[in-house]
């Protein structure tokens, strides 16, 4: 191969950046997507900080952000009676230099699609084509082995080889075909949007009741001005017996309110009526919180993973979809270091396996929602006056202590240097 060429197996929100970024720095690519069009699915997801800012630097700012969500501007708790637990400014009003971000996941996926195929022409993601395994060759280089959507096979030769396929990836299980299956460590969630007023700031996230029944709710739209409503993402989730199957349910199946709603039938406050919130939905699906047990690297020579195929974590934290921009923009900066070679890979996987992987095991005991546990286990989840369970020193060390692992801690986050600094650049870039 005369010109370094990188195949990215799987264009959502990882793979897309992935490509954006390798756009950016003038690296030629090609995105292999499975699904034979892409359309805004989903319902809410939040991007913290780090992520926006990484946004910010690929040239997508508030102008396109602002477009598909809301600037949070607050983090909160409330315990089951009702009464505040902990909350936090968030984004801008936290003092970081960029805001974080309440939007629609779908649309989301669709604003960096679209920002990718006006950059680098619609040949650069291949659609209808699914990644199912690799080879690697005697010259260095690595084979994509691709199923089409037609039941054709096909393959296609790189340089370096992202997966960036999901919790699902076949990349990962070709490169660690004995890891455990999905944990399922009992939640099941219930997600959906509602149209109706926000409350407190009018950009809060909220998550109310205990750490093994609660429900997280946040606008992802701006308030209407004539009816004074926004879309409200809410998931409602439920901590069952781990005995059952839960692939029996589906992956990410539309469901009745009717099925889950009586799970919250008594959590009406005069602030917020959740069986309200939940019966005028506009939406609703079920499935199951998963991720996958750590593994102890994210290479195989020119094959890396990013993004839940590295990953893929409970939703505790918040911090999924960012990590996996992140991702993209830490390789990136590598492959600038490193040239399109698997050490810049390597430098990657140093640099990120094992703190990321430390942040799936803390999600795994519910991230930031762990104050929940803490609170459960000292009262029950009712209590008067927080500061007779939990002082509010113990509270904001809980909080400063995930942020940072997450990285995203005000004070470290605003003084860390670009990780790409504008206009660097390997080479002019080439459309795939």
């Amino acid at each position: 191969m005369t010109e370094p060429r990188v195949l990215i197996a799987g264009g959502g929100i990882g793979g897309l950046a992935m490509a954006l970024t390798l756009h950016q720095i003038g690296v030629k690519f090609t995105v292999f997507e499975s699904a034979r069009e892409l359309a805004p699915l989903g319902v809410g997801i939040n991007l913290q900080p780090n992520a926006v800012r990484e946004l910010y630097d690929l040239g997508i700012g508030p102008d396109d952000l602002d477009t598909i969500g809301v600037p949070s501007r607050e983090w909160a708790l409330v315990g089951l009676n009702g009464n505040d637990i902990y909350s936090e400014p968030r984004g801008l009003l936290a003092g970081y230099s960029w805001p974080q971000y309440s939007a629609h996941r779908g649309r989301l996926h669709m604003l960096l699609y679209n920002k990718l195929v006006e950059r680098a022409g619609p040949g650069c993601v291949k659609l209808g084509h699914r990644v199912t395994g690799y080879e690697h060759a005697s010259d260095g280089t690595v084979s994509a082995q691709i199923r089409l959507a037609d039941g054709h096979t096909a393959q296609e030769t790189g340089t370096l080889l992202v997966g960036a396929d999901g919790i699902h990836s076949q990349i990962r299980a070709q490169m660690h075909p004995d890891q455990p299956p999905i944990n399922w460590g009992g939640a099941i969630m219930w997600r959906g949007t509602t149209k109706a007023k926000p409350i407190r700031t009018g950009s809060s996230f909220v998550g109310l009741g205990t750490h093994r029944h609660r429900l997280v709710f946040y606008p992802i739209s701006p308030v209407d001005p004539e009816t004074g409503l926004a879309t409200i993402n809410w998931i409602a989730e439920r901590t069952v017996e781990t005995g059952g199957d839960w692939t029996n349910s589906g992956w990410f199946r539309p469901t009745a309110v009717e099925e889950f709603i009586d799970h919250f039938a008594d959590w009406r406050y005069d602030w917020l009526d959740v069986p309200d919130l939940l019966s005028r939905a506009d939406i609703a699906y079920e499935n199951p919180m998963i991720d996958r047990d750590p593994v102890d690297t994210w290479q195989d020579g020119p094959v890396i993973l990013m993004g839940d195929a590295a990953h893929a974590m409970y939703p505790t934290g918040s911090n999924g979809a960012s990590q996996a921009i992140v991702d993209a923009r830490v390789l990136g900066a590598a492959m600038l270091e490193k040239g399109i070679t698997p050490a810049a890979l390597a430098a990657y996987n140093e640099k990120l396996c094992g703190p990321i992987s430390q942040v799936i095991l803390r999600n795994r005991s519910a991230g930031p929602f762990g104050l929940l546990n803490i609170v459960d286990e000292r009262c029950g989840g009712v209590f008067e006056d927080i500061e007779d369970v939990i002082p509010s020193h113990e509270r904001s060390a809980f909080m400063a202590k995930y942020k940072s692992a997450a990285g995203f801690a005000v004070e470290q986050l605003n003084a860390a240097s670009p990780t790409i600094p504008a206009g660097q650049s390997l080479a002019r870039a080439v459309p795939a």
